[in-house]
């Protein structure tokens, strides 16, 4: 009898996506003067770096943002969506509640294989989050390709009124193929929390 091959996970195809509006420092600085709120593309770059962020059309989901990622991370990886078995969205701004935004991706997807699909709310660390649990699963044989996205409405919930957070988010989504190999890929995750 031969010894089992080791199952490992490698990202095989990445997308993302970035929604068309998109709003320079001068343009958010002006906005916020509106509010009273002071700044400036100086004050921004010099604590920030950013120079420009995405924000949604009114009616746009977290999903329809996640649609044109995933679809782009399928074509990278040469797969097609009835080859996912796995679904994971790290969002903290889903479509709703329930059902799950990876579970209305999958719909979108035209996906019927009856494969797992959940969200994973863990805020700026959810896409590590997300990519240890479907690395996870893919090692132990409960899936052979995932689609792991991030996606994002911030523009929804950002506090207009305090210039320290505003400047900071916007929305979009990036997406990896996940797929089970014999080859090393993602060799170690270490997750950790402080509820304090």
């Amino acid at each position: 009898m031969n010894p089992p091959v080791p199952r490992y996970s490698r990202i095989t195809g990445t997308g993302s996506h970035l929604p068309p509006r998109r709003l320079s420092n001068a343009e958010l600085a002006a906005e916020l003067a509106t509010r009273g709120i002071e700044t400036s593309d100086e004050w921004i770059v010099e604590r920030t770096g950013i120079r420009a962020r995405h924000f949604a059309a009114d009616g746009v989901v977290c999903s329809d943002l996640a649609l044109p990622a995933a679809l782009a991370a399928l074509e990278s990886a040469g797969r097609k969506p009835e080859d996912v078995d796995l679904i994971i969205v790290a969002t903290s701004t889903p479509d709703m509640i329930f059902p799950s935004t990876a579970a209305i991706l999958q719909a979108k997807l035209g996906i019927s294989n009856g494969g797992a699909a959940f969200d994973v709310q863990a805020v700026c660390s959810g896409f590590i989050y997300a990519l240890t649990v479907a690395d996870a699963l893919i090692r132990t044989g409960s899936a052979k390709t995932a689609l792991v996205i991030g996606a994002e409405l911030f523009s929804r919930i950002l506090d207009f009124n305090d210039r320290t957070t505003c400047v900071l988010f916007g929305d979009g989504a990036g997406a990896v193929v996940l797929e089970a190999s014999a080859q090393p890929g993602i060799l170690a995750s270490e997750l950790h929390a402080d509820g304090r």
